[in-house]
Formats: C-alpha cells, sequence, structure tokens
C-alpha cells in the first residue's frame, strides 16, 4: 500500500482564473482543457495535494506514484494537442476499486494473502485509459467485496464525508468515497447485492449499476459471477452515463456479456411512467427515511407520472436466496481453493464460514435459486405484461456509526436486513441508479434508487436527472 502522497512534494496547482476550488465534474474539465485554462497535469497535481491533505483515510490501498501519473498526464498534452480530436474522458482522473484489475498494480480485494500483479487491466479499466481518462489508484473494499458497511477491510474503513462518524457504506467503500471527497471526478465499483448502490445512498453520489452484462466483468475477481456488474460513481446522472458509454461494450470472451442497447446521453423523459412503490415499505423505524421517501414519490408524481403500489414479496424472497440460499455457494466456487478451510484471512466479521457452510448445497437447491428471481422479474403474475416501467425503494438505514480507531470491528448495521432490504432482492434481475435528492447528511440516508428492467439504463439516467433536478 502506498502512503498518501507528501503535500510539499507536490507541484503546486495551476490557479483558477475564477480562484474557486477545481471541479472535477466532466463538463468542468471540458471547457477548463478546451480554453487552455489547465491542463491534464495541473489537475492531476490538484488531485494529488487533495488526497495527501486528507492523510490516511482509508480511501486507498494503491495509490500511484505521483511521478507516474503527472507522466501520464503530461503524455496526454503531447499525444493530443488539438481539442476537437481529444477522447471524451481526456484528462479525467478516476479511481478503480481494487477486486477490478489494472496492470501492473496489484489486485488485492483487500486481502493480502490474495494479493497478485495482473499483466492485463480489465477490459473497462482499458477502454477508460483509451478514452484519455487518468488512473489515480485502486480503492478500498469489504474483502472480496462481501459486506455492505465498508467496514470489513484490514485496510480501514471509510467515512462518509456528509456526516463525521457515517459509515460509508461498501462494499465499494473507498470508490464511493473518492468521488465524495472531490478527489476523483468518477470511480468503478462493483455491484452483486448493493455494493455501489448503498454507498453512493451514503455519501451523496450518483451511483450506476448497469444492466447486467452490458459491461464485462472480465478482469473483476468474482463475489457471485452469474450475478456479478461494475458500477461506477460520479457527481451526476450525466457523468454517470457517459462514463457509462466508454466503458459499455460486448466482450467475446466474457460468458456473462450480453449484446444491449447502448447508452446515450441523459434523456428528457417525456412521457408519463408507471412508477412502482412498495406496497408495504419497511423503514424498520427510520422517520427520517420515512419522510424523505414520500417526498421522492411526491416529486415523482409531480413530474406527472403514476405511482403503482407494489407487492415486493416474490423480490425480497429471490433476494434472500443471496445470503440464504445456493448463490452463497457460487461465492465459494469464485475464489476456489483459497476458500478451503485454513487459519483466518479476514477481517473479524467477515462472512467466510457462512459460505465454506454452503458446500453441502444440492443440485436442486441452485436451479430453484436460479428460477426464483426470473419469477420476481416478470412483474404480474397473471402473464398481462409488467405492472410497472421503474421501481422506485426506499433506502432506510437508521444511525449505525463507526468508531475510529474500532474500524475492523463490524457494525451492527451489517448484521441486520436493513441495507440489503431493498438492494439484494433487484440484484438478480435490474440495473439501479440511487439519485439523492440532496447532499445534506438525511439524504445519504435515505436516497431513493430507481430501478428497472435490462436495457433501461438510458431511462433511469434520465428519470434520476429530472427528479433531481
Amino acid at each position: 500500500m502506498h502512503p498518501p502522497p507528501d503535500p510539499d512534494s507536490m507541484p503546486t496547482p495551476a490557479p483558477n482564473s475564477t480562484d474557486r476550488p477545481l471541479r472535477l465534474d466532466l463538463e468542468s474539465l471540458s471547457g477548463l482543457y478546451r480554453s487552455g485554462a489547465a491542463r491534464p497535469a495541473d489537475v492531476a497535481g490538484e488531485v494529488l495535494a487533495r488526497i495527501a491533505a486528507r492523510g490516511d483515510d482509508h480511501v486507498w490501498i494503491t495509490l500511484r506514484p505521483a511521478a507516474d501519473l503527472l507522466g501520464d498526464a503530461a503524455e496526454l498534452t503531447r499525444r493530443w494537442p488539438d481539442p476537437d480530436t481529444r477522447p471524451p474522458l481526456y484528462g479525467v482522473p478516476f479511481a478503480v476499486k481494487d477486486n477490478v484489475d489494472v496492470a501492473g498494480l496489484p489486485t488485492t480485494a483487500a486481502c493480502p494473502a490474495y494479493s497478485h500483479v495482473p499483466e492485463r487491466g480489465a477490459p473497462l479499466v482499458e477502454r477508460l485509459l483509451a478514452a484519455g481518462a487518468l488512473l489515480v489508484g485502486k480503492t478500498n473494499l469489504d474483502q472480496f467485496a462481501t459486506g455492505l458497511s465498508g467496514t470489513r477491510s484490514p485496510y480501514g474503513a471509510c467515512e462518509s464525508p456528509l456526516l463525521p462518524g457515517l459509515i460509508s457504506g461498501g462494499s465499494s467503500s473507498g470508490s464511493a468515497v473518492a468521488v465524495a471527497a472531490d478527489l476523483v471526478s468518477f470511480a468503478i465499483g462493483t455491484d452483486t447485492a448493493g455494493s455501489g448502490r448503498v454507498p453512493a445512498a451514503l455519501t451523496g453520489t450518483v451511483g450506476v449499476k448497469p444492466s447486467r452484462g452490458l459491461v464485462s466483468t472480465l478482469g473483476v475477481v468474482p463475489a457471485c459471477a452469474s450475478l456479478d456488474c461494475p458500477s461506477l460513481f460520479a457527481r451526476s446522472a450525466a457523468d454517470g452515463l457517459a462514463v457509462l458509454s466508454v466503458i459499455a461494450a460486448f466482450e467475446p470472451a466474457d460468458p456473462w456479456s450480453r449484446e444491449l442497447p447502448a447508452p446515450g446521453p441523459v434523456p428528457p423523459v417525456a412521457y408519463p411512467l408507471r412508477i412502482g412503490v412498495p406496497r408495504a415499505p419497511e423503514f424498520f423505524g427510520d422517520t427520517a427515511a420515512e419522510a424523505a421517501f414520500a417526498e421522492a414519490a411526491g416529486r415523482l408524481t409531480g413530474l406527472g407520472h403514476r405511482i403503482v403500489p407494489v407487492d415486493l414479496d416474490p423480490f425480497l424472497a429471490a433476494g434472500r436466496l443471496l445470503y440464504e440460499g445456493p448463490w452463497l455457494a457460487e461465492r465459494l466456487a469464485a475464489v476456489g481453493d483459497f476458500g478451503d478451510p485454513q487459519p483466518r484471512r479476514g477481517p473479524p466479521g467477515h462472512p467466510e464460514g457462512a459460505v465454506r457452510r454452503r458446500r453441502a448445497q444440492r443440485a436442486v437447491d441452485a436451479f430453484e435459486g436460479l428460477h426464483r428471481p426470473a419469477r420476481a422479474g416478470r412483474g404480474d403474475p397473471a402473464g398481462r405484461g409488467p405492472s410497472m416501467d421503474v421501481l422506485a425503494a426506499s433506502r432506510p438505514w437508521p444511525h449505525h456509526l463507526h468508531r475510529r480507531g474500532d474500524a475492523r470491528k463490524p457494525d451492527r448495521a451489517q448484521r441486520g436486513p436493513r441495507p440489503l432490504h431493498h438492494t439484494s432482492p433487484t440484484s438478480s434481475t435490474w440495473p439501479g441508479s440511487p439519485y439523492p435528492p440532496g447532499r445534506r447528511p438525511p439524504a445519504a440516508r435515505t436516497a431513493s434508487p430507481s430501478l428497472g428492467p435490462a436495457g433501461s439504463d438510458t431511462l433511469l439516467a434520465g428519470l434520476g436527472a429530472a427528479s433531481t433536478a
């Protein structure tokens, strides 16, 4: 693990012409580069200075050496002097969750004993680099992407920038915080049962879980291979969709890759949608979450959409299979011999024992598990077609905070049903994106994810952009 860069060794960032902090959203960076007000090396220097100023915040597992990052930034300037020929992510700084391969950098999955250095990067990372993006480093996570609190890592626990002591959520904890703390423009995560949507909600960022198969999982350490999905964190729906348009591609070598509609620019949602909401939402006593969800539903109605009460029981039953059913055996298969009984390698609270117990799963259990989410995703049980276009789920999360200095102790939120309640039920069926109504602390706990059928990524982005305008 590389320590944060020394502030005294950082290059002096280029002054902003407005004397305001440098904004890292894609539109602002594009304007600075096109006008000549900044170069990629200036932005890289500012990013390094911000990382150094935060100190050991547990966001990073591996930071690239400053000289390498600045050298790549200078090469971008030399390679594309003409603004009209520059690639779409020219000079945009980003981070990658450390269960996604980057050529020449260690992949640890937050387990030092698992660490290895791949020769080739994941296709999604290679596509980002080819599009001109600047890789800053690899981020912390709940070990092997198994956890939703962000506290299950031997590299420490991240803290949400929204509220002192608030957990970041996981498992893509470092990626979410890197964006929320203005250290990078976007970050790559993964999402199998909420690992992208939960930390997005808790950090006030826009999280995007694409349709499964739209973005290749080659080069991603599998958690549950048939359900795994690369995800991303961004500053806006527009930024998220712009990044998704770069990494979305059919990969013939990936058995889980699918040819799906390519995402386009954020569209206006010009027709009324049927927005499904839970008929009996569960907030676990969190009255702030309940009020915020009612407010979000009211905004959707105000935009002209129709609210449709939906029975979530089939989805909830399907979601429980991820942690109580045969998919636990698939998690074990993902790590192979590394998961065999041995001295504990994970931090306290890592559910490796539960995974190992699933060696006894029967084949019939596996097939029953495959069939149940397929039935849940059909919508109308009478077969008359789906009863909704989009599902707006609630996100309850009472105050479960970790204490600094006790970061390796799992917090109570991870041991209860709360973080899984409305994320894992749709993990095996639909893509989704949380769009928090604001960056105030309550919004971090009550962001309302929008979820839709496979291929509806652009539609979801348009709905999220309109509902948070």
